[in-house]
């Protein structure tokens, strides 16, 4: 199989779809690769590198596009990819389709197979490739944050962690998954009051039993979450139905209760957001304010860390991988549950029911396109 990787252009994204030692994970093994020239720069990786492992350096994205059988990217192609995309290749990348109709139809008229990396579901329930970016947003959220509350941005002007005689800020985290643990740990660390609200009341039992005593957990419901905005100087908002458009938990009407110079950052808005005043900002253009309140919504977070973050997705994508290049999409598919739950497009059909569900478009199980 002949495996692609291409410069990413969304804006600031500087992360890469394949390391050097992922690509000669698939040389090694009897696969080509072939790589879009200047790819890796942004994450710290040569072309001379990918040489050096048997790859082969291409002058153009339409050349490696041509050539490829699968393309491994981060983000989702942007419109002006569309017209490369084909019939026969396997695209695979974070899609989040759910907030996207345009890219949903412009994928399913090519006929290209999308297998989106934050839908593979392993049968414990985990998402292996949505994790390692789960955890590097949770991270930076907490940096984000304190960076933006500084008055020079519109923020309320407080330090996260205090000072003596001085006490620390609020923290509100909405969600308590991989992006809330993380961002969670960062933010006790520093020292400040954290409530993290989630629906799970097992997943808030774990947090209560491994997180210090200036975590505190709340059952997400519409009484405890104005409650906890009322006091927040920062919220990171990181709720998740995989797969689906995320659901509002911050109205407009919310902002009024909250303090005025607050911040949130929506982790979520890669699948739409989940503050009613979100939209999607970038790394150049990253925060605006609504009714008084920061918002921070930068829809690939991780790439502006395009190092830790490429190693990180590599290290995770990579046996997926190599799982579809040596079996084949049709039996790497049928034969890998995890797989098979990552399939969100094939053959113009969607395969995914959420996906199905956010734009009313008739749903088929991959299994009967592959019929």
């Amino acid at each position: 199989m002949k495996i692609a990787t291409v410069r990413e252009v969304k804006a600031d994204e500087n992360r890469v779809g394949l390391t050097p030692a992922g690509a000669e994970a698939f040389t090694e093994r009897g696969h080509t690769v072939v790589v879009e020239a200047g790819a890796g720069i942004g994450s710290g990786f040569t072309d001379a590198e990918y040489a050096a492992v048997g790859a082969k350096v291409l002058p153009s994205a339409e050349a490696v596009w041509a050539e490829a059988d699968m393309v491994m990217k981060v983000k989702e192609p942007q419109p002006e990819e569309y017209r490369l995309m084909r019939a026969d290749q396997i695209l695979f990348t974070y899609f989040h389709f759910a907030a996207d109709e345009g890219l949903t139809q412009a994928v399913m008229a090519s006929g290209a197979t999308a297998i989106a990396y934050e839908t593979i579901v392993e049968a414990n329930g985990t998402l292996p490739l949505l994790t390692p970016m789960s955890e590097v947003a949770g991270r930076m959220a907490i940096h984000q944050g304190a960076k933006f509350l500084e008055k020079a941005h519109g923020g309320r002007g407080i330090l996260l962690g205090g000072v003596p005689g001085v006490p620390p800020a609020t923290v509100v985290i909405l969600g308590a998954g991989t992006v809330g643990m993380n961002a969670t740990k960062m933010a006790a660390g520093l020292g400040c009051l954290v409530y993290v609200l989630d629906i799970n009341l097992d997943r808030l039992r774990y947090y209560s039993d491994i997180m210090p005593n200036n975590v505190i957990t709340m059952m997400s419901n519409k009484t405890n979450l104005r409650k906890a905005l009322a006091e927040a100087d920062l919220v990171v908002s990181s709720v998740l139905i995989p797969g689906a458009k995320a659901p509002r938990l911050i109205t407009r009407e919310t902002l009024a209760n909250m303090k005025q110079g607050a911040v949130i950052v929506d982790v979520a808005i890669d699948q739409g957001g989940s503050t009613e005043t979100s939209r999607p900002t970038t790394h150049k253009d990253p925060i605006y304010l609504v009714d008084g309140i920061v918002h921070y919504c930068v829809t690939n977070m991780p790439g502006a860390m395009p190092l830790t973050s490429t190693l990180a997705l590599t290290n995770a994508t990579l046996q997926y991988g190599l799982l579809l290049a040596n079996k084949g999409l049709h039996q790497a598919v049928l034969q890998h549950r995890a797989l098979r739950s990552g399939v969100n497009i094939m053959r113009g059909q969607v395969t995914h029911q959420q996906v199905a569900n956010a734009f009313g478009f008739y749903y088929m199980p991959v299994e009967e396109v592959l019929k």
